[in-house]
């Protein structure tokens, strides 16, 4: 059991984490022919804005209600109102997704109260689906305002009539999921004959494809008609601790039940998920993911020299933290620093003697303290890794010194074996002295490799491959 530390200085210096109304500005980034509407003033939309452009690279649709001190002493009704029928006038969306700031939270706008205001005022607005979520940036982090949208959507949108659908599944995703994830296991699941429908789906609006008209709502995502048919879905999949509570809000409003995977990044982890899918589908594991199993495998044996008593500083989201962490502790790193934004429940059960919520003053400060051989997290990372010398990977949001971030993948077993392969190259560039050389396998590990491979775990496949497990975990031991 790890014991969770909250920093408490007065101020956060390089800070790692971003803001709950960021979070759910992202989240509604992922809904078809959507405008997220940040109310507030113009700093906190455009320092969003920035941020999003410069990891993507692309065009992104983000407004603002623009407060100022006048509107803010005597109330956002008047901005709230002009910013609803401008947008619906000149972008034309089919929903309008606000999110509030810590502006109008401390004034205490009571924001449903002047939708309900706008639309008997302006019954043009009926064309127009409006929702909104309470996210003060004074509390929580991203991932915090990604689930509280989520958990909205979920809640706000389906309809409770909807008959069931047989093999049709909701996918929630949690925001540490990049686009090129969400479409590893769209293929995944579509793999088992099941029609998946994720909410919300960053990868149909923030994948770099060019739509062939100019729009200025987002260009693709999960549709306003997906998000009323969800209650007609057999089953739901959460990824991540973080969509817990939309999962229980989906099935408690609308009884689809739902199984959450707090990572699917890992063979142990992967092999879950197939193994539900399989349960859900009625069908077998396809012989081609038992070949990418094999492939992981092998790369995790292959791998598993460079990892080895390599100490990793890991500052990341929570639900991000997770599943990197427990991938690096599966291939025998040691988790020596661990820093994060918010709180959660998988933070006791890492594999370390401590986690800090704090920022990356903390992060460089552990990592020294520690002498951890490799630092990751996102962009900010790179002054802490320079001036302590060591190499930094990349990871999370934002990276805006690198391009193709929306196309990265570490989740499945493909996802997994890239992770493994960029890291452990990574491993042999930067510490060159460490590798197989430096100590002799032991005996078990050498009579494991000889013996013959075990068997795939998934024995409903016709003409599987197998794979050597057990040499695997005998030359991790």
């Amino acid at each position: 059991m790890a014991l969770v530390i909250e920093s408490k200085k007065a101020c956060a210096v390089n800070p790692l984490k971003m803001s709950q109304p960021l979070g759910a500005a992202y989240a509604f980034m992922g809904l078809a022919s959507c405008m997220p509407l940040m109310h507030g003033s113009q700093g906190c939309t455009s320092f969003g804005l920035v941020l999003l452009v410069r990891h993507f690279k692309e065009a992104i649709p983000l407004q603002t209600t623009a407060m100022n001190e006048t509107t803010t002493v005597m109330g956002g009704y008047d901005n709230i109102e002009k910013a609803l029928l401008n947008i619906r006038q000149r972008a034309k969306p089919q929903l309008i997704a606000i999110c509030s700031t810590g502006l109008t939270e401390t004034k205490g706008d009571d924001v449903d109260a002047c939708i309900v205001l706008a639309r008997k005022k302006h019954p043009e607005l009926a064309d127009t689906e409006i929702v909104y979520v309470s996210t003060p940036d004074y509390a929580g982090a991203f991932q915090d305002g990604w689930a509280k949208a989520v958990t909205r959507l979920v809640t706000a949108l389906p309809a409770r009539d909807t008959p069931r659908r047989a093999h049709w599944v909701n996918v929630l995703p949690g925001s540490h999921l990049t686009p090129g994830d969400i479409d590893e296991l769209r293929e995944l699941i579509e793999s088992f004959g099941l029609r998946p429908v994720f909410v919300p789906d960053v990868s149909g609006s923030l994948d770099g494809h060019i739509s062939g008209d100019w729009l200025g709502t987002t260009l693709g995502g999960t549709t306003l008609a997906e998000l009323g048919d969800l209650g007609g879905a057999a089953h739901t999949l959460a990824i991540g601790e973080q969509m817990r509570p939309a999962a229980q809000a989906l099935e408690q409003c609308c009884g689809v039940p739902f199984t959450l995977f707090d990572r699917v990044t890992g063979l142990t982890a992967t092999d879950a998920l197939v193994q539900r899918l399989s349960e859900l589908s009625g069908r077998g594991v396809p012989a081609k993911l038992c070949r990418q199993r094999s492939q992981l495998v092998d790369a995790m044996l292959d791998g598993h020299f460079h990892f080895s008593n390599i100490k990793v500083a890991l500052g990341a989201e929570p639900d991000l933290l997770w599943a990197a962490g427990m991938m690096l502790h599966e291939m025998g790193a040691e988790l020596s620093v661990a820093v994060t934004t918010t709180a959660s429940p998988l933070l006791a059960r890492l594999p370390i003697g401590e986690v800090v919520i704090g920022d990356l003053e903390d992060f460089e400060r552990l990592a020294q303290a520690t002498g951890s051989d490799l630092l990751m997290t996102h962009s900010h990372g790179r002054q802490a890794a320079t001036r302590l010398g060591k190499p930094l990977f990349r990871l999370g949001i934002p990276m805006f010194d690198r391009i193709g971030n929306a196309h990265k993948c570490y989740v499945g077993y493909r996802g997994t074996r890239d992770f493994v392969y960029e890291v452990g190259n990574l491993l042999i560039e930067q510490i060159p002295h460490h590798g197989p050389g430096d100590w002799p396998l032991p005996a078990a590990s050498l009579e494991a490799a000889a013996a013959p491979p075990a068997a795939c775990p998934f024995p409903a496949v016709t003409g599987h491959i197998s794979m050597p497990d057990a040499r695997l975990a005998a030359a991790s031991a």
